[in-house]
This record gives C-alpha cells, sequence and structure tokens, in this order.
C-alpha cells in the first residue's frame, strides 16, 4: 500500500514552493486578569464617585486615567501592521484570498486524481 503512494506521488507534478508568510499573526488574547488592564470603566467609575462625594482624590484618580491613555496610545502604535494603510490591508487580503482559492483547486486536483487507497473496514 505504501509503494503505491509513494510511486503516484513521484509521478504527479509537485506545486512551486509557497512564499513564505508577509503577515504576523495577531498575538493570542491576554487572559482575563491583564484584559483589565486595558478597561477604562473602572477608572471613570471611581471619577465619579469621587465627584459625587466631592473628595479631594479626583486629581489623582483623573491623572490615573490619563496615564492609562497614555499607556495605552504606547500601545495601539508598537502594534504590529499598525502603520498599514487600508489600501495595502485590502491588497494583502485580495492576495491571501487568491492564495486559498489557488490552493483549494489544488487540494480538490490532488483529491480527484485518486492516488491514495481508502481503506474499507
Amino acid at each position: 500500500m505504501a509503494s503505491v503512494v509513494s510511486a503516484g506521488r513521484g509521478a504527479a507534478e509537485e506545486p512551486p514552493p509557497a512564499e513564505p508568510p508577509t503577515e504576523q499573526k495577531p498575538p493570542p488574547a491576554p487572559p482575563a486578569a491583564a484584559q483589565e488592564e486595558f478597561s477604562f470603566l473602572p477608572l471613570v467609575h471611581d471619577i465619579i464617585k469621587c465627584m459625587d462625594k466631592d473628595s479631594q482624590d479626583v486629581h489623582q484618580v483623573l491623572n490615573e486615567l490619563k496615564n492609562k491613555f497614555q499607556e495605552m496610545r504606547k500601545l495601539i502604535s508598537a502594534m504590529p501592521g499598525i502603520g498599514v494603510s487600508p489600501e495595502q490591508q485590502q491588497q494583502q487580503l485580495q492576495s491571501l484570498r487568491e492564495q486559498v482559492r489557488t490552493k483549494n483547486e489544488l487540494l480538490q486536483k490532488y483529491k480527484s486524481l485518486c492516488m491514495f487507497e481508502i481503506p474499507k473496514e
């Protein structure tokens, strides 16, 4: 059975090697505890509470919110691909879709060659 598969592979044309990917994969989603670092709602809630109590801590909490905004701006500007224009993104998307379409066509072509034996049990 193995000789049929290996012999069949040698007879079929090999597709050209795929181009190396130019896109970086997005980083995995942060854990729930880290996601709270990106939430501004608790700080806004604290500001409202301080304003209701006429507390002097309002300025401190406002500074914390301001600092958090600055941190988030830095993170966003450091994200991979942030400098890519929408037109370039559309071109990359079109290219990737074309690659998927081509690979699906090749897959269907190879499946239709019936070179592989499917064991019946």
